[in-house]
């Protein structure tokens, strides 16, 4: 950075103090945004839980001496979220535009070139952890990209609304300058004016990565260089962006729009299970065998000399061995003495089983999806049939998925809408937003028992009670179209299998003109 920047910034800072530069110590401060600062604190605390960032636990040793080591926590936040991403949303679900092929077409490309099916899941799973998220179309190089939004980044505008329409959506840049850490703050504002849609970048400048700064240039850093400080677009009629929470109210602030992390309503329990887990990793190190011995069994010649005495002697044992420990003292009375503790295995097992048992009540899975059986950790289908909890808590999920979808492609088609956007200054697609008709498959197979579900339907075919061609889309995962192609080719076999008529008459004896070949003149059977 130049000394002309370096100026300009000292120049900000004191307007700033003055008032005259805008400035903000957290993006809470701006007025436009009407949330209360302590959902963010919040949501820090289920981000630290989730990346499992626990400070080093400080005890004091066997000499009185302060000491420090590692918390081993396990990571059940993580752990529960990824599960429930996977049973809820994976890449064999299919998003379709069904009445409009050219909006079809458009939306299969985006998806495509932002591998949206991969991608979702993996946020999805962030989301969870967090209690919210975001999706924000844009255009760059005349292609629509998708912007992935993590709870600790969405800034609803307004309170007590379950429809969020208006949103600040922080991003941080942290760049080097004069040998140390400058962090940039981009808020950019989705408002509604009547009917215009306004969208607002503001860049934020500090030398503390916690505070937000003072107000700079978009130009400050290369990243933002091109970017305008507002854009008007018209004839919108949805946001352009996508917003998800987790299902179920908010019990720690009823009027916030955020959902509820996995950690907010289970944090004491999670802490049992971390201190447990901790707890027991230090008892099976501190359990180690121990074998005391005399300090002379131990007693070894200098390093540098070859002479063996009698107070001397060469090693005795490995050099790797750790078991053995002198003692001080008289030889004779030492002797040779087990000092290993037994490692309280059962009942660490059964309280880390208890606890684990109360985390899968409190976040809405099935008793057993965490906790080890005689054949190990229970699969998805294991879990469904032994109890229903984690299939409703996976129906509520759907809910709040299809919604955000939904807002995601309405929000693509109203963004390629705007010709303005890209260089040719044509729009992508256009028509009715609002009459477009989208369909989302979840693709249940993954999470249905498909065996069981092919043993019913087999049954239900063989009573007439399923057509052939639901059977096959059920359980060969066929569309229509090839399910129509499959009973063609199964019709054309059956065609050509059937038996001559005319064969069938001879196979009996009988000819073409109904004369009967096994009759005598008699007319009696011969």
């Amino acid at each position: 950075m130049g000394v002309l920047s370096t100026v300009k910034n000292w120049f900000r800072k004191g307007g700033a103090s003055l008032g005259m530069i805008k400035s903000l110590t957290l993006v809470t401060d701006d007025r436009r945004i009407a949330m209360d600062p302590s959902e963010y604190t919040r949501i820090n605390v289920a981000k630290k839980y989730y990346s499992n960032d626990f400070k080093p636990i400080e005890f004091i040793n066997s000499y009185g001496d302060k000491r420090t080591r590692k918390y081993e926590a396990v990571n059940v936040t993580k752990l529960a979220a990824r599960r429930l991403a996977s049973i809820i949303f994976n890449e064999g679900c299919k998003v379709e535009i069904g009445d409009d092929k050219k909006a079809n077409e458009l939306l299969e490309s985006v998806f495509l070139d932002n591998e949206f099916y991969l991608t979702f899941e993996e946020y999805l799973e962030k989301w969870i952890a967090l209690g919210s998220g975001a999706i924000r179309p844009y255009v760059q190089d005349d292609k629509i990209k998708l912007a992935w939004i993590t709870a600790d980044q969405f800034y609803p505008l307004h309170v007590n609304t379950n429809d969020v329409k208006e949103a600040a959506i922080a991003s941080k840049t942290t760049v080097v300058e004069d040998d140390k850490n400058v962090y940039y703050t981009l808020l950019e504002f989705h408002e509604w004016q009547g009917d215009n849609y306004v969208i607002t970048n503001e860049l934020y400048r500090s030398d503390s990565a916690d505070s937000v700064g003072v107000q700079a240039p978009l130009s400050s850093i290369d990243e933002y260089a091109d970017t305008q400080e507002t854009a008007m677009l018209t004839g919108l009629v949805k946001p352009l962006f996508a917003f998800f929470k987790t299902p179920g109210a908010n019990n720690k602030m009823l009027e916030s729009p955020l959902g509820l992390g996995l950690i907010d309503n289970a944090k004491s329990t999670v802490d049992a299970i971390n201190r447990t887990h901790d707890e027991f990793i230090w008892d099976v190190r501190s359990g180690k065998r121990r074998m005391v011995v005399p300090k002379s069994w131990l007693k070894r010649p200098n390093a540098n000399s070859r002479r063996i005495d009698n107070d001397t002697h060469p090693p005795m044992f490995d050099p790797d061995e750790t078991v053995y420990q002198a003692m001080y003292g008289d030889d004779d009375a030492i002797g040779f003495h087990d000092m290993s503790v037994a490692i309280r295995v059962d009942q660490y097992s059964s309280t880390m089983e208890f606890f684990l048992h109360e985390f899968e009540n409190e976040i809405g899975l099935s008793q057993g999806t965490f906790t080890q059986s005689a054949s190990g950790i229970q699969t998805a289908t294991e879990v469904v049939s032994n109890n229903s909890m984690t299939y409703q808590t996976r129906s509520s999920y759907l809910t709040m998925v299809e919604k955000t979808i939904t807002q995601l492609v309405d929000a693509i088609l109203e963004l390629a809408q705007c010709g303005e956007l890209f260089s040719d200054g044509k729009a992508r697609w256009t028509g009715d937003v609002q009459k477009v008709n989208i369909n989302i498959d979840f693709n249940d197979g993954v999470f249905i028992d498909q065996d069981a579900q092919l043993k019913n339907d087999l049954q239900a075919l063989s009573a007439n009670a399923l057509p052939l061609k639901q059977f096959w889309m059920r359980n060969y995962s066929l569309d229509e179209a090839t399910a129509d192609e499959w009973m063609q080719q199964l019709n054309s076999e059956k065609a050509g299998n059937d038996p001559d008529p005319s064969g069938e008459v001879g196979l009996f004896g009988g000819a073409d003109d109904g004369t009967r070949t096994d009759v005598g003149e008699s007319g009696q059977d011969s």
